[in-house]
């Protein structure tokens, strides 16, 4: 190991020598060459009137090379230029001029040393073109036309490589085969890959083995184990690198990190978790209902983990049906019908679970199924008794006797305990109650004679109840026929009449009626014997005007048992025909008519009829409209309207506000209430000194005139009346708030006032008027 390492150091340093050679020897070739070249172009020009030919030169002079990223103290020294023109005495001065000159690159005037005074990057740029010139220092003239150059920077390893789209998600399906591709990374290099090993990358794995692996020179990441199972494990953090100076020993790397995805693929069979199911249903579970569910598992995802269910054997298979819910992913097992506990309690059955999708890759890593048994206990229940059949149909003759016989119907209780029957006729399936059922045997009988023509068939219900337990019931249907008896004597089914022409032919047939019955008449008319009621003319020709209709009597037979008949009455009506006879009229009107009066002279006596009325109408309409005083007022007339106010409050120890008791007057306590429309029975005294003065009014006297007519007319309305106030309430403090009372008072009111207030009020000026003059006149 010791004479590999040195040997190694000894190769370096031969390579470290080299280089110093080169860098020593490179500004006195690159002086030649320029000397070289501005000789030959001072040759081309330097004898006038000469047409020079141009050698071919056989090298290349015009490039410099620089290092990057340099970081010396000093300025590097990239090239010298001189001229052959350059005697050495100081009077030939050099000029650089072009990309970076005086900036990045500077020249020495006198030797022509060119020297870089920044740090290059050859990544920011490559290549600078610079122009040197020669010129007489004197006199700035150019002793040879301008040389163009270039500058090459020399690239050093100095940028890593990059991984620019990371970090990268990858996916590739479980149980792969070795060397599957995964997917290929690329990291860039920034630096020179035309020269030396400074951008040649080599890729590899620092994470995810022993899963994975890279190509060094591709960057394609593959599988590295078999058989990698999404079930046990479904993503891996894989870190790749990519390495630069071809991965030896003091290159520049960078990483990027890669997650992979296992995919799902159907390697995995569906498997009951349980051998044995164990399910229960009750015998009164109606068809469709759910029994019980089961899953067999699948680990693998989406269409690879579909389950379907299916009985493959089993002494349910009629009884029961699974399916599956997509959902859930489990198998539903369903009452395909009714199961019965006192039949069979119990069922087994073989579920299998298979995989709906297979990958032909893994056939044979099958079966993809799996098998369990299901037992079902079938629980009992109290269930309604049933009947013998699912409907009955009877038949019962009309007018049968109450109490027949219709028939019978039977049901029991299917449970283990047996329990007895009662029997009913619900009643909104029989409302006139024309059956009745025996409660304990289920005889159905009548309970009236029952009609066929009325109703010839009776759909009822009969209700079985179990007596005991929870008193279940459950219905039939009953459909009883009434059997058609004999009891209705044949009839015209319609009373339509039959025309007859005036000129019909003798023996000529008439369609009537038609019965299955027999018919027999005495009038001159012969019927068949067959069921048909054609009518025979047996004269010639009729008259309307001796006789326009003909009512002729038929008896009619029927062949039931008992046989039975009646006689009815079939019109015949003579009707006015042409030659073809058709009928023309049959009405006989036109015959009696008074001669002169047409349609139209009818239609106009009964214009003036309607006019006349509506005349009356609005004449007597027009009339009620007017309106006429009920009563003439005379002038000497009084009309005084004395209102009854009985709702006046009780005083200050009425406590109980509108209590109508509280204001009743005690004297109708004894059933007594005296008219308020006639004279009091107390009198009150006039005030003494009370006269009438002239041309006063007997008013005593008037109001009785007046009481007197209206107590004997009946019609006459109360204008006058007088009303007695003879309660005023219990503990009031104010007096009497009639007036009327007032005259028996000694009261300072002056009235004269009433005698300015006109004619209309007179007769109170002189009522009231009195106590003036009496004082006067005393």
């Amino acid at each position: 190991m010791w004479e590999g390492l040195g040997l190694q150091v000894f190769l370096m340093c031969l390579g470290a020598v080299l280089c110093s050679a080169v860098d020593a020897s490179a500004p006195l070739e690159h002086s030649h060459r320029h000397r070289l070249s501005l000789h030959r172009h001072r040759e081309r020009t330097g004898k006038e009137g000469q047409v020079l030919h141009r050698s071919k030169r056989g090298w290349v002079w015009n490039q410099f090379f620089v290092i990057e990223e340099y970081t010396g103290p000093d300025p590097v020294l990239v090239g010298r230029l001189h001229s052959d023109v350059d005697a050495g005495d100081g009077n030939c001065k050099y000029i650089l001029s072009g990309e970076g000159a005086g900036t990045i690159f500077v020249i020495d005037d006198k030797t022509g040393n060119i020297h870089a005074t920044k740090t290059l990057d050859r990544e920011e740029q490559a290549q600078y073109t610079l122009t040197a010139q020669a010129v007489d220092r004197a006199t700035n003239k150019p002793l040879e036309p301008p040389s163009e150059f270039i500058v090459k920077v020399q690239d050093i390893n100095d940028n890593p490589p990059e991984f620019l789209h990371g970090p990268y998600y990858a996916r590739v399906p479980e149980m792969s085969n070795v060397g599957t591709s995964v997917m290929q990374v690329t990291a860039t290099d920034a630096d020179d890959p035309t020269y030396g090993n400074s951008a040649r990358l080599v890729y590899s794995i620092l994470q995810g083995q022993p899963y994975f692996s890279v190509e060094p020179q591709t960057g394609i990441i593959r599988t590295a184990l078999p058989n990698m199972d999404r079930e046990a494990r479904q993503e891996y953090d894989v870190v790749i690198q990519a390495k630069d100076m071809g991965g030896h020993m003091g290159g520049l790397s960078g990483t990027t990190e890669v997650k992979i995805t296992l995919t799902d693929v159907n390697d995995n069979p569906p498997k009951f978790p349980q051998s044995v199911y164990a399910m229960s249903v009750s015998e009164d579970k109606v068809s469709g209902e759910e029994v019980g569910r089961l899953k067999a598992k699948d680990p693998d995802l989406g269409e690879n983990g579909l389950v379907s269910y299916r009985f493959i054997e089993g002494d349910g298979m009629t009884v029961f049906e699974i399916t599956t819910d997509t959902d859930t992913r489990e198998g539903v097992i369903k009452l395909r019908k009714p199961v019965d506990f006192e039949t069979k309690r119990a069922y087994t059955l073989r579920v299998e679970a298979s995989n709906t999708h297979l990958d032909p890759r893994f056939i044979a890593w099958g079966p993809y199924k799996d098998t369990a048994t299901v037992k079902v206990m079938v629980e009992d229940a109290d269930e309604p008794p049933a009947f013998m059949a699912t409907s009955y149909s009877f038949e019962v003759e009309e007018n049968a006797r109450d109490g027949t016989v219709v028939g019978r119907v039977h049901a029991k209780d299917t449970d283990v305990a047996n329990n007895p029957v009662r029997y009913m006729i619900p009643r909104y399936t029989d409302v006139e109650q024309f059956f009745s059922v025996g409660p304990e045997d289920g005889i159905i009988k009548t309970t009236r004679p029952l009609d066929r023509e009325t109703l010839p068939w009776h759909n009822i219900s009969v209700s079985a109840t179990e007596i005991g337990g929870h008193h279940q019931d459950t219905k039939v249907r009953v459909n009883i026929k009434v059997k058609d008896m004999n009891d209705n004597a044949p009839e015209f089914a319609t009373q339509n009449e039959i025309l007859v022409c005036e000129n019909v032919s003798p023996e000529e047939i008439f369609k009537g009626p038609s019965f299955l019955c027999t018919y027999s008449t005495s009038a001159p008319l012969l019927f068949p014997t067959d069921s048909t009621a054609s009518i025979y003319v047996t004269r010639r020709g009729f008259s309307r005007m001796t006789q326009d209709v003909y009512f002729l009597p038929i008896e009619i037979n029927d062949n039931g048992n008992p046989p039975m008949s009646s006689t009815n009455t079939l019109t015949i009506r003579v009707c006015s025909c042409d030659s073809k006879d058709t009928i023309l009229s049959c009405n006989v009107e036109p015959y009696i008519l008074p001669a002169g009066l047409s349609t139209g002279a009818l239609i106009a006596i009964l214009a003036c009829i309607v006019i006349l009325l509506a005349i009356v109408v609005l004449f007597v309409a027009l009339r009620r409209q007017k309106k006429e005083p009920l009563i003439l007022f005379e002038e000497e007339d009084i009309r005084e309207n004395i209102i009854t106010y009985d709702d006046e409050g009780g005083g200050e120890e009425d406590t109980e506000a509108f209590d109508i008791a509280t204001l009743q007057n005690p004297d109708g306590a004894n059933g007594f209430l005296p008219r308020k429309d006639i004279k009091p029975e107390l009198q009150y005294p006039m005030r003494p000194g009370g006269h009438p003065v002239a041309n006063s009014v007997d008013v005593d006297d008037f109001i009785k005139t007046r009481i007197n007519d209206a107590d004997n007319d009946p019609t006459a309305p109360p204008y006058d009346s007088i009303q007695i106030y003879g309660y005023e309430g219990r503990g009031s403090i104010a007096g009497s708030l009639s007036s009327l009372e007032s005259v028996t008072t000694d009261s300072d009111l002056d009235y004269d006032y009433l005698q300015s207030w006109g004619p209309r009020f007179k007769k109170l000026a002189d009522l009231y008027g009195t106590k003036d003059s009496a004082d006067d006149n005393s």
